[in-house]
């Protein structure tokens, strides 16, 4: 199949912008409990629809009152927090353009987004973002005020606009229109210099309602027991951006939580206790890897192998039901289910709160097998696939018809296309306007209305949406053959030992790859093995390692034909962050940088 479309359930207002739904749910529901936020000491406080309602209209007043006006920027650079949404509501309530920088940015980065998209003013969460911000302050004119939440600008701005009649607000609010600009996002620089998405009102609208329509099992609980989602994706990426406007948009209870670790998040997922979740595959992949760990050190790894088996089969069996090609589990099959439940899958749900049954992932892909294993465990996880220039999901897996491996069929209003040389094109009321101040990159990629992905993907007979490549990313060896990375790095990486897998190849005689390790499952690895805790250097050089990382290589190359395969790999004493620019913010890996500063090791590979 070349093409497939999904008519839309929703379509964006003609008036209007995104802060309408702030003052709409506070007038029909002013005492519904809209976002979750931490105090002081660490304990959620509700916060109802009338409160934000209000703290946004007095916000918005102080912007004003310090000379933001209709149609200016304003950078937001900061974590995942409950200002980050006021503010950006705020903004929208009085026509601001909303610029998100991520957090890790650099001095330059930074210079270039603030720069690039003219802001007026911008908003920073701590001292040393001030700092990065100060160090090119003198090359940005344009930029008249800085605020740093550490500093409660809320309260400065809160009081400095008390003056203001809520009117002002109102008529600002009243002139946004849905084709408004609503923020610039800059792409993560994966390919070079970030590029600035121009997105609009509309978009956002398109992408939220239409999503929160088809999703509605997922995005509504159960009687008595609220829909509520714990926001932990990176605000500065589409996704994160996308989550909070659904939620806010769709009555969704939303709270916020700063760092993507598993450290620091399962403790708020179990306090929080959401009803369904939003996330990349690392977070189901690291409560994958923490329950078997556990398992292994009480002596149960061998249930809990059995366990995973049988959610694996369970959920296949259910999915060949949904698609017409099964019975479903059958009686033996679902008499161990109901055995494994108690013991292991009850467990893994608590892990994520105790409450979450359903989760969407987006940002990488999700291995097919361990999608499985949470279905069968409880949490039905739908696997989507967009890009920041389509406003973040495009597709995704249908609630009724899941097909694992996939990144689903695409969402209401959404047409996928496969152009002759395997590329996927989209086109949808949440495909972006263009790249601010780039006419010629935009031209590159918008085709009356199309957006060209630069992904490689392939359409099932039933719409189905699987991702196979980047175009940019295919490596082709000095002897011609080409070869897609992706596949392999995500099966090695399936091992429990391995972080990372980067693959390598472009212009060189055979495949290779680099490999990083986690260090909760090596510390733990160790320790079943009573083997002595040893420096990151000499513990890639330890031989049972090795053959643990060989078996991860070999299962990867069972994909794919000899010439294709990884033929050598280097264990590395350190894993790839984003802090040194090797990983975006939404965790992928940035290959040229990576190359570059490994370019020793790879070297290596390739000396016999």
């Amino acid at each position: 199949m070349r093409e497939f479309t999904v008519p839309p359930l929703a379509t964006a207002p003609r008036v209007g912008g995104l802060a309408d739904a702030v003052f709409e749910h506070a007038r029909t529901a002013p005492d519904r409990v809209a976002l979750a936020r931490k105090d002081d000491a660490g304990n959620w406080r509700d916060v109802t629809s009338g409160q934000f309602r209000d703290e946004v209209l007095a916000l918005a007043k102080g912007l004003i009152a310090q000379g933001v006006r209709f149609g200016d920027r304003v950078g937001i650079m900061s974590r995942t927090r409950y200002e980050w949404t006021l503010f950006d509501f705020a903004l929208w309530s009085i026509g601001v353009q909303s610029v998100p920088l991520y957090p890790t940015s650099s001095a330059e980065q930074v210079f270039w987004m603030l720069h690039d998209s003219g802001v007026s003013a911008c908003l920073v969460e701590h001292e040393d973002h001030a700092m990065t911000v100060g160090s090119v302050i003198d090359r940005l004119p344009q930029l008249r005020k800085l605020w740093q939440l550490d500093a409660d600008p809320v309260a400065e701005l809160t009081s400095a606009g008390a003056h203001i009649d809520d009117q002002v607000v109102h008529r600002h609010r009243m002139a946004v229109t849905p084709d408004a600009i609503a923020t610039i996002i800059y792409t993560s620089g994966t390919t070079g210099r970030p590029k600035g998405c121009v997105i609009t009102h509309a978009n956002f609208m398109a992408e939220a309602d239409n999503v929160v329509m088809r999703y509605e099992t997922v995005f509504t609980s159960k009687p008595g027991d609220e829909a509520a989602t714990l926001l932990f994706l990176p605000l500065a990426h589409v996704f994160g951006r996308m989550v909070q406007v659904a939620a806010v948009r769709g009555r969704v209870k939303l709270g916020h939580q700063p760092a993507l670790t598993a450290q620091a998040l399962l403790p708020d997922l179990q306090s929080f206790r959401p009803t369904f979740i939003l996330a990349v595959p690392y977070i189901f992949e690291k409560v994958f890897a923490a329950s078997r760990r556990k398992a292994e050190a009480e002596g149960r790894a061998g249930p809990f192998d059995k366990a995973v088996e049988v959610a694996v089969r369970y959920a296949e069996a259910q999915e060949n039901r949904a698609f017409g090609t099964g019975a479903g589990p059958g009686a033996a099959l679902r008499m161990q289910h109901q055995v494994f439940d108690k013991m292991v899958y009850s467990k893994v749900r608590t892990a994520l709160g105790g409450r979450v049954r359903y989760a969407m992932s987006g940002g990488s892909a999700m291995e097919r097998r361990l999608g499985l294993f949470f279905a069968g465990a409880g949490v039905r996880i739908f696997e989507g696939y967009g890009l920041t220039e389509s406003t973040a999901a495009a597709t995704a897996n249908p609630p009724e018809q899941t097909r694992f491996g996939t990144v689903g069929t695409p969402i209401p209003g959404t047409t996928v296309h496969i152009a002759e040389d395997g590329e996927v094109w989209l086109y949808g009321g949440q495909v972006f306007e263009g790249y601010h101040n780039n006419a010629k990159a935009t031209d590159a990629v918008l085709h009356d209305g199309w957006f060209a992905t630069g992904d490689l993907g392939a359409l099932d007979e039933d719409g189905y949406l699987t991702i196979t490549g980047r175009k940019k990313e295919i490596l082709v060896t000095s002897g011609g053959k080409t070869v897609s990375p992706v596949a392999l790095e995500e099966r090695v990486r399936a091992h429990p030992l391995v972080a990372q897998c980067i693959v390598v190849g472009n212009d060189r005689p055979f495949i290779a790859a680099l490999v990083t390790l986690d260090p909760e499952a090596v510390t733990h690895w160790l320790a079943m093995r009573g083997k002595p805790e040893l420096p990151p250097s000499d513990l890639v050089h330890d031989p049972d390692l090795e053959t643990e990382i060989r078996r991860a290589v070999v299962a990867a190359n069972t994909l794919v034909s000899q010439a294709e395969s990884i033929r050598t790999f280097r264990i590395l004493a350190h894993q790839f962050t984003e802090e040194h620019g090797l990983l975006t913010p939404s965790l992928k890996l940035k290959r040229k940088a990576i190359e570059a500063a490994y370019s020793v090791e790879v070297d290596a590979l390739y000396q016999s």
